[in-house]
């Protein structure tokens, strides 16, 4: 009896060990579960909350971001038309995105999936990603990490970059079908604890961490339909942009563009008065405009389109 009992339990062992050796390898991205994504719930949103607007798409739907309020058409510092995305306000921190190089090389690990701890609605997300450089052995196997708490696990070497991208985190099967240059349009994928998660990524311009570690910030001039108002909750952004007269065309104004050295996408929100709206088509002419606030939060908007 006492043999088989320790037969049993060497057999038990033996099962758990090889458990473990098969957890421990490469996942495969084509199987592994999808990550539910909300870019539109209260915890997430900011402008575009669904309580607020409920023809917002629902969790895990697929987002055309080509449609409606999710893209603008404005005006760049010269006066040329600009086309930029909405991505909603973005904090100043970004969050941390993990890309793993094998030991002596310059170039990321291939077949690798960049791995992320955190989604749109929870504490510390942010569509604003440094970059950490994670270092493995030499004999790695692609998709073995699958997790921050992987890397923490194995005891790899974590380096900080000050390499920051653009990259926000949306349903499997959303679209967004403009870029400057030749930037790619498909819809990338990483691992988020274990699963599979779907983002843009948007390279207009290469950006990094300014000196304190924080997403740098450019202007943007906005006005309203209705003047922000502190009584008035329908004012401001609820109001929605001034547009022209059976157009798109806002006169919203971006102080930068693609190509200028103080080019971010993340824009610190200038409002100025609507009474101002005809005056308004350059630069110069919006920092002229009567401004009603400064600074009143910050937007992830991309420009992908500036006229030539």
């Amino acid at each position: 009896m006492k043999k088989l009992v320790l037969l049993i339990l060497v057999s038990t062992i033996a099962i758990s060990s090889c458990d473990d050796e098969t957890n421990e390898g490469p996942k495969n991205p084509e199987t592994a579960e999808i990550v539910s994504v909300d870019r539109f719930s209260d915890a997430a949103a900011t402008l575009m909350k669904r309580s607020e607007n409920a023809n917002l798409p629902e969790a895990n739907e697929p987002v055309n971001f080509d449609l409606g309020d999710f893209i603008t058409q404005g005006y760049g510092p010269d006066g040329k038309v600009v086309k930029y995305y909405n991505f909603d306000v973005q904090k100043l921190a970004p969050a941390p995105i993990y890309t793993l190089y094998k030991e002596g090389s310059e170039s990321p690990v291939a077949d690798q999936l960049n791995v992320i701890d955190v989604i749109p609605g929870e504490t510390g997300y942010n569509d604003f990603w440094v970059v950490y450089k994670v270092i493995v052995p030499e004999d790695y196997v692609a998709n073995t990490v699958s997790s921050y708490d992987d890397i923490l696990d194995k005891g790899y070497e974590i380096e900080y970059t000050k390499t920051l991208v653009n990259c926000p985190i949306v349903p499997q099967g959303s679209t967004a079908s403009l870029r400057l240059g030749n930037e790619s349009t498909s819809i990338d994928r990483g691992w988020y604890k274990d699963k599979i998660v779907y983002y843009f990524t948007f390279m207009e311009a290469e950006l990094q961490t300014n000196s304190a570690g924080l997403n740098p910030i450019s202007p943007i001039y906005v006005t309203f339909n209705i003047n922000p108002d502190d009584m008035n909750p329908e004012s401001g952004p609820a109001s929605g942009v001034v547009t022209e007269t059976g157009s798109l065309q806002t006169h919203g104004v971006v102080a930068t563009v693609p190509g200028d050295a103080d080019y971010s996408p993340l824009w610190s929100v200038y409002v100025y008065d609507n009474a101002d709206f005809d005056s308004v088509d350059n630069l110069q002419t919006a920092q002229a405009a009567n401004i009603l606030a400064e600074g009143v939060m910050y937007v992830n908007c991309p420009i992908v389109y500036v006229a030539l």
